[in-house]
C-alpha cells in the first residue's frame, strides 16, 4: 500500500488497540496477564487530544482470535494497532489478516519489541500490516494520526516504518521522551478488566492489582536482554511527586497492591528512598512488588522498602560462574548476589525472587551445576530458571548470526536456545532434565518446607509461596518438559 492511498482518512479518527494473548504453544511460565502500560500511555496521549480509543485485552479476556476480530469490526475504527512480542505475534498477525480482508481502509499498526527490531522483515513478510511503531509509542502514534487526519505523507513521522509504492521505508528515530512526567497517567478504566498475577510463581495479586512504572529504560548492556537497545542505553525516572500523584490516585480507585515493572527500579537508591518516606508520609498503605540489581542495594534501603509496604522483590542473579557473568556483562558478581539477598532477608522481605539463566553457548556441565548448587544454597523462596534464549533485538542474537549457528532470514520470528544451536553447550535436553531436578530437590527439601513454614507465622505472603511452590512441581515438569522460553 502507498503512502499516498494510507493517508487517505478522514477526520475525526478513531483508534482500537488490541494486546494479543501469547500462543497457545508458547513455552513460557507466564500463566496471567498484567495490564498493558505501554498501550494506556499511548492511549493517554491520544484522549488528550480528543481522539477515541478503545482497547481489547485478548489475554486477560481469554479472547479467542475469532472474538478479537469481531471486537475489532464491532468496534470499527479507522486505525487498529497491536503490541507485540514474540510470544504474542503469531496472534496479532492472525487477527490483522482476517481484519485487513473484511475491513480494507483500516490501518494496521504494530508497536512494541518484537515489531521494533524486525519492522522491516514484519512488512515484507505480513502484507495486512501496514506501518511499524518503533520503540517508544506515545508521540509516534499521536504524530500517525495527525498525518492521516491531515492526509500527508508518512514520511513526516519519526520512527515509523511503511511501504510506498512497494518499498519499506524507516524515517529517522525520534528523541526520546526526556520528561516522563509529562505523560498523563493511564487510564485503566479503559480495561474494563481485574487483574491477577503471578509474580515469577508467587500469587501477589490476592488484592485489586496492577502495576506500575516509575522509570523507563537501562543503561547496562546484559547480552541476553533487548532493553537496552529499545531504549537506547537510557534510564529515565519519574519524579517522586509525580509516582505519588498517580499511586494516591490508584489507592483513591481502590488498589491495594501494585508492582513496579521497572527495567531498573532501584537504580537510584536515593529516590527510592525518598519515595519509600513518602508513601509512609501520606499514609499510603498499600503492598507493593519490585526488582532490584544486587550491587545497588543496602540493608537501610531494603528497611524503607519493607517498612513502606515492599512485599516481593525480585533479583537478577543469572549465574553462580564469575566467567559466565562477565560473557552476560552483566557487572555483578556472585559474591554481590549472596550480600543482597542476605540483607534482603535481613530487612524482612516477605518474599525473595531470584532469576538464574543456564546454557550459555560454551558454559560447561560443571559451571550448569554450580548455578543450580548456587540457588540452591541461597536464602530464596522462589527461583526462577531460565534456559538461555537468542533473541533478535540483543548482543546474543548478533553474536549467534554471526558465527554462522541461526540463519537469521528463517528464525527471526522464533528466536532461539543457545543449547540447540552452539557446538560448545551443554544440550538442550540434559539441560531441562538437569533444571527439572533442581526444582524438585528445591521444592522437596524438608529444610525449606520447615523454614518456610516457621516464615509463615509472620508473613502471609511466605504462606502463599509454599503452597504454590510445592503444587507448581507438576506445572514446573510440564513448563521443562517444553523448555523455558526467555521472551
Amino acid at each position: 500500500m502507498s503512502s499516498e492511498r494510507l493517508c487517505g482518512a478522514l477526520a475525526n479518527m478513531k483508534f482500537s488497540f488490541v494486546n494479543p494473548a501469547p500462543s497457545a504453544d508458547t513455552p513460557n511460565m507466564v500463566t496471567s496477564a498484567w495490564p498493558p502500560l505501554g498501550m494506556l500511555y499511548i492511549a493517554g496521549i491520544l484522549m488528550r487530544e480528543g481522539i477515541e480509543v478503545s482497547i481489547l485485552d485478548q489475554a486477560i479476556k481469554n479472547a479467542s482470535v475469532e472474538q478479537a476480530i469481531n471486537w475489532v469490526k464491532k468496534e470499527n475504527p479507522d486505525i487498529v494497532g497491536f503490541s507485540v512480542c514474540g510470544s504474542s505475534a503469531r496472534e496479532a498477525f492472525k487477527v490483522a489478516e482476517t481484519v485487513k480482508k473484511e475491513m480494507p481502509d483500516v490501518t494496521v499498526v504494530l508497536g512494541n519489541y518484537h515489531a521494533t527490531f524486525n519492522a522491516e522483515r514484519i512488512l515484507k513478510k505480513y502484507p495486512s500490516v501496514d506501518v511499524i511503531v518503533r520503540g517508544e509509542g506515545e508521540y509516534t502514534s499521536l504524530d500517525l494520526v495527525k498525518c492521516l487526519e491531515k492526509r500527508r505523507p508518512l514520511k513526516e513521522v519519526n520512527s515509523i516504518t511503511f511501504r510506498n509504492n512497494g518499498e519499506v521505508v524507516s524515517t529517522p528515530d525520534r528523541p526520546l521522551i526526556k520528561n516522563i512526567d509529562e505523560l498523563p497517567f493511564p487510564n485503566r478504566s479503559l480495561m474494563n478488566a481485574e487483574y491477577t498475577s503471578l509474580i515469577h510463581g508467587v500469587k501477589a495479586a490476592t488484592k485489586r492489582f496492577t502495576t506500575v512504572v516509575s522509570s523507563r529504560g537501562c543503561p547496562f548492556q546484559c547480552t541476553f536482554c533487548g532493553c537496552r537497545k529499545f531504549a537506547r542505553g537510557v534510564w529515565r525516572p519519574r519524579s517522586v511527586e509525580n509516582i505519588m500523584k498517580e499511586l494516591e490516585y490508584l489507592k483513591s480507585e481502590g488498589y491495594e497492591q501494585f508492582l513496579f515493572v521497572d527495567d531498573n527500579f532501584t537504580l537510584n537508591t536515593k529516590r527510592v528512598v525518598n519515595l519509600c518516606r513518602k508513601m509512609r508520609k501520606e499514609k499510603l498503605n498499600m503492598e507493593w512488588f519490585c526488582d532490584s540489581r544486587v550491587d545497588h542495594v543496602s540493608y537501610d534501603l531494603f528497611r524503607e522498602m519493607v517498612k513502606a509496604g515492599c512485599k516481593i522483590l525480585y533479583f537478577g542473579i543469572e549465574s553462580a560462574n564469575p566467567r559466565i557473568l562477565n560473557y552476560y556483562k552483566k557487572g555483578i558478581t556472585p559474591d554481590q548476589s549472596r550480600s543482597a539477598v542476605k540483607k534482603a532477608r535481613q530487612a524482612d522481605l516477605d518474599v525473595i525472587v531470584g532469576s538464574f539463566i543456564v546454557g550459555a553457548p560454551d558454559e560447561t556441565k560443571k559451571e550448569v551445576e554450580n548455578t543450580l548448587r548456587f540457588a540452591h544454597e541461597l536464602d530464596i523462596d522462589v527461583p526462577q530458571l531460565n534456559i538461555l534464549g537468542a533473541f533478535t533485538g540483543t548482543d546474543l542474537w548478533r553474536e549467534v548470526v554471526s558465527k554462522g549457528w541461526v540463519d537469521e532470514e528463517t528464525m527471526w520470528e522464533t528466536g532461539a536456545y543457545v543449547a540447540n544451536i552452539s557446538p560448545y553447550a551443554v544440550p538442550f535436553e540434559e539441560l531441562r532434565s538437569m533444571v527439572f531436578e533442581y526444582f524438585k530437590s528445591f521444592y522437596l527439601r524438608p529444610e525449606l518446607l520447615t523454614k518456610e513454614i516457621l516464615r509463615t507465622f509472620r508473613s502471609s505472603y511466605r504462606l502463599v509461596a509454599l503452597v504454590q511452590n510445592v503444587a507448581r512441581i507438576s506445572e514446573i515438569t510440564e513448563n521443562v518438559q517444553r523448555g523455558i522460553r526467555l521472551d
